[in-house]
């Protein structure tokens, strides 16, 4: 693992010596604050808020939307209750071709009608023989109403739901993310950010994180028959620490992966470090970079910030004040070449 850590900071160094310098020089201190930004800012969705406010606003009017009525279907028990006769009192399962059994009539069909409809009919059947018949027909047991959720989830497939259940409620139903072994590591196997829930054809604009990990209203939408949900495996997805820090690392990223935890797992900072970090977001082709408040975070002045898959975070020792500065303490000194590139030669050799 070491040898893909060296490797990849070796190929990190040589990029940025042959294109960031020239390409990204400024001021240090014009990087946006990651700590003041509306988290959309820096969401690798590529939305923008007039976007968000369209999907926000689509997603408040399907929670609006009344429930379906139901009707009967294949699968579903049903049962018949004549009033002030006990010993008409009957249950009977829906047949595939949508028939019950009916004292006095045999099968009757049944399936696609409301339970009022239903109650209308066999009302009909019994008044040939008893006068001015009073029943009732109820659902005791639908299996017709089915979603299916499948990826990484423990207990996958499909599963009955009733009216007002949520996403959050089907993903806990089917046990919840599953669990992965990596590097000695249980990790959760679920990529909130890459999942998915089609409806009818289309997938809809859920943000699956604020639906199960926070459980936001309007995200975690009700289900409706049909619904097909399907929670991404997550990828080997890396991110890294390096400067002032006692054990400069990569590891796996997952979705509740912030600064606080990476710092920890490097074995903490080291006495002589600046107060601002770097976070490098975007992958290698187009990087963007953040100033985050390290010593805030700490200290708990300010909320620990959540990585994405492939930052890198940076730690300098000391104040840096022009961006010209920092690309040379970052990327060609001679303490960070000895570093990490010559190891990284050693273990290719």
């Amino acid at each position: 693992m070491k040898k893909h850590f060296y490797l990849t900071i070796f190929c990190f160094a040589v990029f940025c010596l042959t294109g960031c310098y020239n390409r990204y020089t400024g001021n240090f201190d014009q990087y946006p604050d990651i700590n003041n930004l509306p988290s959309g800012v820096v969401d690798q969705a590529g939305l923008t808020d007039e976007d968000k406010r369209r999907q926000l606003e689509f997603l408040k009017q399907l929670d609006a939307q009344k429930e379906p009525v139901y009707r009967i279907n294949a699968g579903d028990k049903i049962s018949i209750r004549v009033y002030n006769h006990p010993d008409l009192i009957m249950e009977s399962l829906v047949t595939p071709d949508g028939a019950i059994g009916v004292m006095f009539a045999g099968q009757v069909q049944v399936a696609g009608l409301t339970l009022v409809e239903a109650s209308e009919k066999i009302k009909k059947i019994y008044a040939q023989y008893i006068k001015n018949p009073e029943l009732g027909v109820f659902a005791i047991d639908v299996r017709s109403q089915t979603a299916t959720i499948a990826g990484a989830v423990n207990n996958p497939g499909m599963f009955v739901i009733t009216n007002g259940m949520r996403l959050a409620d089907l993903f806990a139903k089917a046990g919840g993310s599953a669990v992965r072994d990596f590097d000695d590591q249980m990790l959760d196997a679920a990529d909130y950010q890459n999942s998915i829930i089609v409806r009818d054809g289309k997938i809809l604009p859920v943000n699956f994180s604020l639906a199960i990990e926070r459980g936001d209203r309007w995200h975690n939408v009700k289900l409706k028959k049909g619904d097909y949900i399907y929670i991404a495996v997550r990828s080997e997805a890396m991110v890294s620490i390096i400067g002032s820090i006692h054990r400069p690392h990569k590891r796996l990223w997952d979705h509740n992966l912030g600064i606080l935890e990476l710092i920890s797992s490097g074995l903490g900072l080291k006495e002589e470090h600046w107060q601002y970090g770097v976070i490098i977001r975007g992958g290698m082709e187009n990087p963007r970079f953040y100033r985050v408040d390290i010593d805030g975070i700490l200290q708990g002045r300010c909320a620990n910030v959540r990585l994405q898959p492939g930052d890198v975070v940076y730690v300098p020792h000391d104040d840096i004040s022009e961006y010209n500065v920092f690309v040379r303490k970052l990327l060609p000194t001679a303490q960070f070449l000895s570093t990490f590139t010559f190891p990284a030669l050693n273990f290719i050799k």
